[in-house]
């Protein structure tokens, strides 16, 4: 490219340099030829006033060295009668066609054997007696011809070569930072999306950087969001994978087990999953959210479904207030969280694990409490995401916060011992009909199946413990 540019730049210079310089190298010739011609004309009337002025005083002209033209000066004088004779001077013996032409008062200018030649009569007291012949070799004038040529040739080569300079100064300008531009996009199809283009100070280059780095940006995001998503997915589905393999393990070792039973478990387990994905997937596109508020009570449910199928041999409480607001959330993102917290709390807690669905501040707070130890890691450390490759450690509480912050809500370690974690999820307000409409409905969550302020739930008997 550097070439290329460089070789159109002085290309075009010298297009330049020739389309002006041709017409002035003609026009120099023109010049030079005609003050040649006036200098003869000069040098003619100098002698044609000495020689009239002798003729007036009665004297002839012996010579006209000295007349005219200088010491350095080339060129001849000399003097014709009317019958075309020389009578003194240089020249030709006989008059030429210029001496013979100039039989007016005007000077006659004309060439003769490779001369330039000038004739200027001699007119005294109004009779025409002689002329004067002013000549030079008209090679005389190429000699100077050439002299100027060549200083303009010298001068055009300075030019191109001070273009030559420039086109490889702004060459290396232009085509750094399309360089510079390639070697990003070949490393961004090599995978590295931290790639960013230098600005140049170009307008149209650095709009192509700008759109690489954005493309950049995007891509980076796009598989940022597709490791996450595998991780979290993953995470999520670690554990009702284990339990499903246990019931079928169970089903498999026990001849008297209830293999309808186990079936119909495995089934119940396969549609959590399904479940799962579904909700995992809504959150990966961004679904819209519900038109309608959290339905708290069926997501209280199911998260009993959820305890109850891993088996832990540990109890849990559900408690829902009933000045409990309405949230505005969306049930995947809640069912999620509180997938991550049940499970951190059935892995890393002890004692009865207590659900709690309260209002505080005008906004629905769930709490997960468990009887386990103190919790002594900085909340900072403790909601940060480690790498996605993290063997399920460091994905849930971060995942989970993600979400409540997806929500406009919160998610909060509350209390270190008993450790609390504490969901906050703001009020669903609904809109208000207009008057004479139906009001609206009443989300199914305020009359739900799960009412459980005032007679909790209890895991009865132990069960198989889980992983």
């Amino acid at each position: 490219m550097r070439a290329r540019i460089v070789g159109l730049t002085v290309a075009a210079a010298v297009l330049a340099i020739v389309l002006f310089g041709a017409p002035l190298a003609a026009g120099v010739v023109a010049y030079l030829i005609g003050d040649e011609r006036a200098e003869l004309e000069r040098a003619a009337d100098v002698a044609a006033i000495t020689v009239a002025a002798d003729l007036a005083a009665g004297r002839t002209t012996a010579t006209l060295a000295g007349i005219g033209f200088g010491d350095d000066e080339p060129g001849t004088l000399g003097v014709y009668d009317l019958a075309g004779s020389r009578v003194v001077g240089d020249g030709p013996l006989t008059a030429d066609a210029s001496v013979r032409d100039a039989t007016g008062e005007d000077p006659v200018a004309g060439d003769a054997g490779g001369d330039l030649v000038v004739a200027v009569p001699v007119v005294v007291q109004d009779q025409h007696r002689l002329v004067v012949r002013a000549a030079t070799a008209r090679s005389e004038v190429w000699v100077r011809v050439g002299l100027v040529w060549l200083a303009m040739s010298g001068l055009a080569a300075v030019a191109t070569g001070a273009v030559w300079l420039l086109a490889r100064r702004f060459a290396a300008r232009l085509a750094r930072p399309l360089e510079e531009v390639a070697t990003g996009a070949r490393r961004l199809g090599d995978g590295d999306f931290s790639v960013r283009s230098p600005h140049s100070g170009v307008p149209e280059i650095d709009a192509v950087g700008v759109a690489l780095d954005s493309t950049a940006e995007r891509l980076g995001a796009l598989l940022e969001r597709e490791r996450a998503f595998s991780a979290d997915a993953s995470h999520q589905l670690r554990t009702p994978l284990a339990g499903l393999r246990l019931e079928l393990e169970a089903a498999l070792e026990d001849p008297e087990h209830d293999l309808r039973g186990a079936i119909v478990a495995g089934i119940a387990a396969a549609d959590r999953l399904q479940h799962t994905v579904d909700d995992l997937l809504a959150l990966a596109r961004d679904a819209p959210r519900a038109a309608s508020g959290l339905d708290i009570d069926r997501v209280l449910a199911e998260a009993r479904q959820q305890w109850d199928s891993r088996a832990t041999g540990r109890q849990l409480l559900i408690r829902r207030e009933s000045e409990a607001p309405v949230a505005a959330a969306s049930p995947a993102a809640v069912r999620q969280v509180m997938t991550v917290l049940l499970d951190n709390a059935a892995k890393h807690g002890r004692g009865i694990v207590t659900v709690t669905a309260r209002e505080t501040g005008g906004v629905l707070a769930v709490d997960v409490a468990d009887e386990g130890p103190e919790i002594v890691r900085p909340d900072a450390e403790l909601f940060q995401r480690r790498s996605p490759r993290a063997s399920g450690h460091g994905i849930g509480l971060a995942l989970a916060r993600s979400l409540a912050e997806a929500e406009g809500g919160r998610l909060r370690l509350t209390r270190p011992a008993p450790p609390t974690f504490t969901l906050l999820l703001p009020a669903w307000e609904p809109v208000v009909a207009p008057a004479g409409d139906d009001p609206p409905a009443r989300p199914a969550g305020e009359h739900g199946d799960v009412h459980m302020a005032s007679n909790p739930l209890t895991l009865a008997g132990p069960r198989k413990r889980g992983t």
